[in-house]
Order: structure tokens, then sequence, then C-alpha cells
């Protein structure tokens, strides 16, 4: 009998490929187990295919099918977009300068003298010392600590250091003051 005789369903195209075989045919436990072992191999094909496109998405991680603003990206490159949009880059660079300034201006400079804040329109950068002295000692290094920072920010960033003296308490009258003392600083000006 052939597979095209009436009565008989036609033959499947992996059958055709199978030589015939000899003896009885399978019965359903055994049509069952070939089933199954056929179905496991689909799910596993799809499996495979699922975790090539997770890779593939993993690698270009886009929201879409063209990048854009919305896609994820490294925390890094997020926050220079966010300063490079925002026009931040020398406030930026000054507070990097802020945090290295013992090596800036060395050790035993940074001990007495510290610096507060920049004003971006003006470029000063306003630094305060913990004595006269050094304050006197700031204001004759300044012009060598501004074409230093100017090295390091970029040409024109710091204009003018402004040095000031330590800040005492508020004055307070009482019968330990003398009329007029302004306290620490008072010989400073």
């Amino acid at each position: 009998m052939s597979a095209d005789e009436p009565g008989r369903p036609p033959m499947r195209e992996s059958a055709k490929q199978e030589p015939a075989r000899k003896g009885p045919e399978p019965s359903g436990v055994d049509l069952a187990r070939v089933a199954l072992r056929a179905a496991k191999e689909a799910a596993r094909a799809r499996g495979e295919a699922a975790q090539q496109k997770k890779q593939a998405r993993r690698v270009g991680l886009r929201s879409g099918a063209r990048a854009d603003g919305r896609d994820p990206m490294a925390l890094g490159s997020a926050i220079n977009r966010l300063i490079t949009e925002r026009g931040w880059e020398t406030p930026a660079a000054v507070g990097g300068v802020m945090g290295r300034w013992p090596q800036i201006v060395g050790e035993d400079v940074a001990k007495h003298c510290v610096p507060e804040r920049y004003d971006e329109d003006e470029r000063v950068l306003v630094v305060r010392c913990d004595s006269t002295a050094w304050a006197t000692n700031l204001r004759l290094l300044a012009p060598t600590l501004v074409a230093r920072l100017n090295e390091d920010l970029g040409h024109g960033s710091v204009r003018v250091i402004k040095v000031q003296g330590p800040g005492g308490s508020p004055r307070r009258y009482g019968p330990l003051r003398a009329p007029g003392s302004t306290g620490p600083g008072d010989t400073y000006g």
C-alpha cells in the first residue's frame, strides 16, 4: 500500500524520509514518548532563541528601534551629559579643585587656608585663612595660585583669589571685652 491510497492518511514528511520498519507499529505509549521527545526539543529550541534575544537586547540596551534619550546609560555618562547640558563645566571643575586643594597649594598652606566658594560670574575664588599671617602669606601667593588654577581648569576660569582672614565669633559685649574689639580678626584688614 502506498501513502496515496484511498482510506489511508497521507504520510508526514519525516515519515517519508525514514525507511520503513519491519515489525509491529509503535503502540500508544511509544507514540506518546516520541511526541514528548519532539515537544521537549521544540521547547529547548524556543528557549535558546529567547535567550539569544535577551543577550542581544542587553548588548544594545535600547528602548526601541533607535537609540534615544530614554535608553539606559552608565551613571558617569549620565552625570557628564547633565553637566554639559546645563553648562556646569566650570563650577564642576572648580568643585574638583576644592576637593584637591591640598595637592594644588601644598599640605602646609592647605592646613591653614580653605577655599569657601566660587563666584562663577566674576570668576572669583574666596579663600578663608585661620590667621592674619596666613592671610597675608596667601595674598602674596595669589598670582601664582591663579596661574596654577587656570592651568588646571582652563584659561580664565579664576581671575582673582579673594583672601579672607579668620572669622571670629560675633561681637559680644560684656565685662571681659575691650570697647571696640572685634575678636581674633581685629588685626586683619
